[in-house]
C-alpha cells in the first residue's frame, strides 16, 4: 500500500512539473490530475486481471507479472498450497477413521439432527439390512421397521440397550442384535449395532443345562427318597427288601453315571490340548472298547432273555494314535456303547477303521431304528435325546455323544453322523492323518 502510494505521487510529480515550468500552476494541476486518472486506469486493469486470475479453476503457477502483484500471487499460492496439504492431511485421517469403523465388529450409525442416516459401515447395513449409499438421509425408524426399536428409539432416555431381531434371522436360526444410540454434538446421534447371537445361544444353552442336569439328578432322588420312605415305614420281607435295594443301586449308579460325564465334560473344556507325544496303541484300544461293548451286549440280553447284538469289528491297522488315552477311549466306547444302547437285540453293529482323503475313519454301523433328519444337527448337545424313554431305559445320560465331539474338537478331528429313518445309522470320528502314526 505504502509502495502504491510512493508509485501514484511519483507520477504526479514526474507529470506536473514540466507542465509547470510550461503552463504554471493550473497546467501543473491538468497533468498531475491526468497522471491520477492514468494510474486509476492501469489499477483498475490490475484489480481485474488479479481478480480473474483469483476466480481461475486453477491458479497459474508462475503469473507473468512484476512487482508487488507478483509478491501478492506467490503468497496466495504459497498459502493454498499449505491448506491444500493441511486438508488434505485432514482428509487421510478421515478416511483412516472410518476404515477403522468400516473394520470393526460392530455396527455404526451416524444420524443427524433429524435421525437420518448421514452414514453407516457395511456391518450396520448388514445387521438392519440397509443400504450404506442408497439408504442416506432416509429416517432410520422408516427403515428398521421393528416394534422394540421404535419404542427404543423413542424413549427420552437410551441409558441402556435394547435387543431386537437382526434382518437375517430365519426360523431355523434367530439373529439377536442389541442397539443402543448415544447422543453427541448438536442433536445428532450414533446408533451402535451388536451381534449378540452366541450370547444369546450362551445363555440359552446355559439354562438349558441347568434346567436338565436339575431334572436328571431330581428323577433319581425322587425314586431313591421314595424307596427309603417305603423301607422305614412299611415291613417288608427279604425279598421285597432286596428287590428295592437292587432298585436304588440302580438309581444311585445312574446318578453317579451322570456326575462322572460332567466332571468329564468339565475337565475337556477347561483343560490345555492334549499332547502329541503320547503314544496309544490302536490295537489294544479297540480291544478294550469290543469288549466294553462285547459285555454290554450279553447285559441287556441276559436282562431281556434273548440273543444279543450281532457285533462284527474288521481288523484294526497297526497305527498309533497320538493324544490322550483316556480321552480317545471315552469317545470311542461312547458311540460303540450308543449303538448297544439303541440297536435292538438280535441286531448288528459293525466296527471298522479306514484310511481316506479325509483322513482316518472310525466307523460306527448299526441296524438300529435310525434318526429322522431334524434331530441329527442337535445329536451332540447335551442331553439331548431323539427317545428319551429308551435313553433312561439302558441308562443313558444324554452326555455321550457330546463328550465324543469335545474329544474330537481337542484331537482336531471332527464327529459325524449319518442316519437314515428305519434303516439304522452310522457315527463316524474323523481323525487328522497327523494323529496317527504307523507302527
Amino acid at each position: 500500500m505504502v509502495f502504491a502510494l510512493f508509485e501514484l505521487l511519483f507520477l504526479m510529480g514526474l507529470a506536473g512539473l514540466p507542465a509547470w515550468y510550461v503552463w504554471g500552476t493550473l497546467g501543473a494541476c491538468s497533468a498531475a490530475l491526468l497522471a491520477v486518472c492514468v494510474y486509476a486506469l492501469v489499477l483498475s486493469w490490475r484489480i481485474d486481471r488479479f481478480d480473474r486470475w483469483l476466480s481461475a479453476p486453477s491458479l497459474r503457477l508462475d503469473p507473468p507479472w512484476q512487482g508487488v502483484w507478483r509478491d501478492m500471487a506467490l503468497r496466495i499460492q504459497r498459502m493454498l498450497r499449505q491448506q491444500e496439504k493441511l486438508v488434505s492431511v485432514h482428509e487421510k485421517r478421515l478416511q483412516d477413521f472410518l476404515s477403522a469403523i468400516q473394520a470393526s465388529p460392530n455396527g455404526v450409525i451416524l444420524l443427524d439432527e433429524e435421525a437420518r442416516i448421514e452414514w453407516c459401515n457395511e456391518t450396520a447395513a448388514s445387521h438392519l439390512g440397509l443400504d450404506s449409499l442408497k439408504d442416506r438421509m432416509q429416517h432410520i425408524v422408516h427403515l428398521v421397521r421393528d416394534p422394540v426399536f421404535s419404542r427404543y428409539f423413542s424413549q427420552v432416555s437410551h441409558a441402556s440397550e435394547a435387543v431386537i431381531e437382526g434382518r437375517s434371522s430365519s426360523a431355523a436360526s434367530a439373529q439377536k442384535l442389541s442397539v443402543q444410540l448415544h447422543e453427541y454434538g448438536d442433536g445428532r446421534s450414533l446408533l451402535l449395532t451388536r451381534d449378540i447371537t452366541a450370547v444369546a445361544q450362551a445363555e440359552a444353552m446355559r439354562r438349558d443345562f441347568v434346567a436338565n442336569v436339575s431334572h436328571e439328578i431330581r428323577t433319581p432322588l425322587t425314586v431313591l427318597s421314595g424307596f427309603v420312605e417305603t423301607l422305614q415305614t412299611l415291613p417288608l420281607d427279604e425279598q421285597e427288601r432286596v428287590r428295592y435295594l437292587s432298585l436304588m443301586a440302580v438309581q444311585s449308579e445312574r446318578m453317579q453315571d451322570l456326575v462322572a460325564d460332567l466332571l468329564t465334560l468339565s475337565q475337556l473344556e477347561g483343560s490345555l490340548p492334549p499332547s502329541i507325544s503320547q503314544h496309544v496303541s490302536l490295537p489294544a484300544l479297540m480291544s478294550q472298547v469290543f469288549g466294553d461293548a462285547k459285555a454290554m451286549s450279553e447285559g441287556l440280553a441276559n436282562m431281556g432273555d434273548g440273543t444279543g447284538h450281532d457285533l462284527l469289528m474288521a481288523p484294526v491297522p497297526e497305527v498309533d494314535l497320538l493324544g490322550s488315552r483316556s480321552e480317545l477311549l471315552s469317545a470311542l466306547s461312547n458311540l460303540v456303547i450308543n449303538a448297544v444302547r439303541y440297536t435292538p437285540l438280535g441286531g448288528s453293529i459293525h466296527l471298522s477303521w479306514s484310511c481316506t482323503s479325509e483322513g482316518w475313519v472310525f466307523a460306527v454301523k448299526d441296524t438300529g431304528p435310525g434318526i429322522a433328519a431334524e434331530h441329527l444337527p442337535r445329536l451332540s448337545e447335551r442331553f439331548y435325546r431323539v427317545d428319551r424313554s429308551r435313553s433312561r431305559e439302558t441308562g443313558g445320560t444324554g452326555l455321550g455323544l457330546a463328550i465324543a465331539k469335545h474329544v474330537m474338537q481337542r484331537h482336531g478331528g471332527e464327529l459325524r453322523i449319518e442316519s437314515d429313518l428305519g434303516k439304522g445309522s452310522t457315527f463316524k470320528l474323523i481323525f487328522p492323518v497327523s494323529r496317527v502314526v504307523h507302527v
